[in-house]
């Protein structure tokens, strides 16, 4: 089974193929195939390649740089982008606080960040999680208490993700700490230059600096920094956690990593001139994550055909779940294929051992946080229970 594409839809489709594949650096996209870490350069590099020919925002409203598609293109858009290996735009920036201010934001606050969000001239960090707060994201406790022209800021942050990067950052704090826990959170832009701000990194168990904690002590903010009204961000923060739920769902990376096993297998001789894609049980695993792929394809076009007016398509959690899940299963594919080689995680380039098989380990391992962030899978399964089962 195979999407039929128009036309005029298919000419989107090679336009999009051939910008990809000739306006990002070589260097970058190669990058991105062999999972190498990525540095602040490389993203904010790629991001103004695609913001200055208008496709680095294409879900924001058209007159902040947006693009007036329909689902499908948007569609095509993330999928050949990740088809072609070109890192997707900054999501802190282009899925999550880019809209809000878009939707909620006044029209100041609108003029003064959205053009640089859009171009990466502020990278964003999210500070939402906190230690007792992560997917229960309504008990957090970072505390903002007004003075004057200013809040004042205290509390911690954690799983900060980039945020060594980090120019400013969004941050969901407690303004009224007497009302329903849900009902007393606002939401704050912050310099992460301000004095007070403190970034410290978290080693992941893969051995990178992914995440980090982030604390706050008594940082000043200007009331102006507010986005929204006071006590209202829960809603924001809804919004923009749906957004968030479609993109940790990215099929299209999830698909050409699964080619990538397959051309791997392909390589792995088992005697008498056959390979490990012609064993039975490998071939038909591939072939079940393939279905797999294509049916949670079509769910996140349902999903995006029926996300609007702030209140995301309720199948949006599906998209999380089963989207984290088979990420997950295609790591453990590539693990499973390197077989005693993916042991020799600490091998050098140098080495003699393939080296997708050396990095297999570590990739899996990294690929253990998809269930956790964006909503933990724990949490998606009740929703799913609720608002689609109605249980």
């Amino acid at each position: 089974m195979q999407l039929a594409l128009s036309a005029e839809d298919a000419e989107f489709r090679d336009q999009m193929r051939e910008f990809f594949t000739t306006k990002i650096p070589q260097e970058i996209r190669d990058a991105v195939r062999d999972r190498r870490e990525l540095g602040k350069d490389a993203f904010v590099q790629s991001m103004q390649i695609l913001n200055e020919a208008g496709l680095a925002v294409p879900n924001w409203p058209v007159e902040w740089g947006g693009q007036d598609w329909t689902p499908l293109r948007r569609h095509i858009w993330h999928e050949e982008m990740q088809r072609a290996y070109v890192p997707t735009p900054l999501a802190f920036n282009a899925s999550m606080i880019g809209p809000v201010i878009a939707q909620f934001a006044s029209q100041e606050m609108k003029e003064r960040f959205l053009p640089k969000t859009a171009n990466l001239d502020i990278w964003w960090s999210q500070g939402f999680s906190e230690p007792d707060a992560g997917s229960d994201l309504a008990s957090l406790r970072t505390s903002a208490v007004r003075d004057g022209d200013e809040y004042v800021v205290n509390g911690q942050k954690t799983w900060t993700t980039l945020g060594q990067y980090g120019d400013w950052i969004f941050t969901l704090v407690r303004t009224n700490p007497d009302v329903k826990k849900q009902a007393g959170i606002s939401l704050l832009l912050i310099d992460m230059t301000s004095e007070g701000v403190d970034v410290r990194p978290i080693e992941l168990i893969d051995g990178g600096h992914e995440v980090n904690e982030v604390w706050f002590d008594n940082v000043r903010v200007p009331v102006e920094n507010l986005v929204g009204e006071e006590n209202r961000a829960w809603d924001y923060a809804k919004f923009l956690l749906g957004n968030e739920r479609v993109g940790v769902a990215p099929v299209g990376a999830t698909k050409s990593s699964l080619a990538q096993a397959k051309e791997w297998a392909a390589t792995i001789s088992v005697g008498d001139d056959r390979t490990l894609l012609d064993d039975p049980l490998v071939s038909t695993r591939i072939a079940e994550l393939e279905n797999e792929l294509l049916a949670l394809e079509l769910t996140a076009l349902r999903v995006v055909a029926n996300s609007a007016d702030g209140k995301p398509h309720p199948a949006s959690s599906v998209l999380k779940l089963r989207g984290t899940e088979l990420q997950q299963a295609v790591t453990e594919l590539i693990v499973d294929l390197a077989g005693p080689a993916s042991a020799a995680s600490g091998a050098r380039d140098e080495s003699d051992l393939p080296w997708w098989a050396t990095h297999s380990v570590p990739v899996y391992l990294n690929f253990r946080k998809a269930s956790i962030y964006g909503g933990s899978n724990e949490v998606q399964r009740q929703i799913i229970a609720r608002t689609i089962l109605g249980l």
